[in-house]
């Protein structure tokens, strides 16, 4: 029991990391068809970002509480991401709004590439420890422990989904997101101005990588250039899982893949001899993924998404 309980609570902790970039994904797919692949790479930047302001607070303020620089390093990655993101559906994706679905897709991964290859230069090669800011000593839950940085992670998550989904559904900006996703076309003709719209949800889903970003480096201790390919596509194949284009789908999504994972890895690999341990964890995502689009290709919470053509 004690492990299971374990592995739920790791299972939750890693499924709220997938399930803000999901959304980041969704809300994207959502608006314009666009996958873009780039946005584990903004988590990336939003993590190294965050790495380097903490460093130099700490070498210049060191008297600075570590909630303190956690917080502000988190608030000025997301400005730095949610720049980064909008320069790139400017430059790179608006121009090929109107192209074949191929021809944005092919620059998404470029612009993943790209980023890398920049933070390679910029940061360079070699993964960088990441700062302690929050207590180490774990709080007990009946035989299982989760730690200072976990209850964080969790409270963070619940709390930016919250947000999300009031701006989404009781504000001008959610609204406007809503009808463009339904017809850009009618809702350009009753005023809103769809490049507005999608350029906002190119932000907001930037803000919720970098955040996802430095819960994922304060949760593993470590930040380099690649960091964002494999949390990305784990986050990509959640909101496929949840229903891509559908919000709640890519929470639900998100949620279920780190509890599948997380289980996964705690009892397959005893059972397999270590076969399957924690070393291969995450076959299991993809191993969902197939499943999925074998048998529900729309997801668990999928919707039909209106033919723009």
């Amino acid at each position: 029991m004690e492990v299971l309980l374990q592995q739920i609570i790791n299972g939750l902790v890693l499924g709220s990391m997938y399930a803000l970039v999901a959304l980041g994904y969704t809300m994207v797919y959502g608006i314009i068809g666009l996958i873009n692949f780039a946005h584990g790479d903004v988590l990336m930047v939003g993590a190294l970002t965050s790495w380097t302001l903490i460093t130099w607070a700490q070498a210049a303020s060191p008297d600075m509480p570590g909630w303190a620089m956690l917080a502000l390093a988190a608030l000025i990655s997301m400005l730095v991401c949610a720049l980064l993101n909008f320069s790139i559906e400017k430059l790179a994706y608006k121009p090929l709004r109107n192209s074949p679905r191929l021809a944005p897709l092919i620059t998404a991964i470029g612009m993943s590439i790209l980023l890398q290859t920049l933070a390679m230069i910029i940061w360079k090669p070699n993964p960088k420890s990441y700062p302690t800011l929050l207590p180490s000593e774990p709080f007990n839950l009946g035989g299982a422990v989760i730690s200072p940085t976990q209850v964080t992670i969790l409270a963070t998550t619940a709390i930016v989904l919250s947000v999300l989904m009031f701006i989404v559904n009781k504000t001008n900006l959610g609204r406007a997101m809503r009808a463009t996703a339904e017809n850009p076309r009618v809702a350009a003709l009753m005023g809103i101005k769809p490049d507005v719209v999608i350029s906002a949800t190119f932000v907001i889903g930037a803000m919720l990588a970098a955040i996802a970003g430095i819960m994922w480096a304060s949760n593993y201790g470590t930040v380099q250039h690649s960091m964002g390919f494999m949390p990305g596509l784990k986050a990509f194949v959640a909101a496929v899982f949840g229903g891509i284009g559908n919000l709640a789908g890519a929470v639900v999504g998100g949620v279920a893949l780190g509890l599948i994972e997380s289980l996964g890895a705690g009892y397959l690999g005893p059972l397999t001899g270590g076969f399957l341990g924690s070393q291969y964890s995450d076959i299991f995502a993809f191993i969902v993924l197939a499943i999925v689009l074998t048998l529900r290709p729309s997801g668990l919470l999928g919707e039909r998404v209106a033919d723009r053509a």
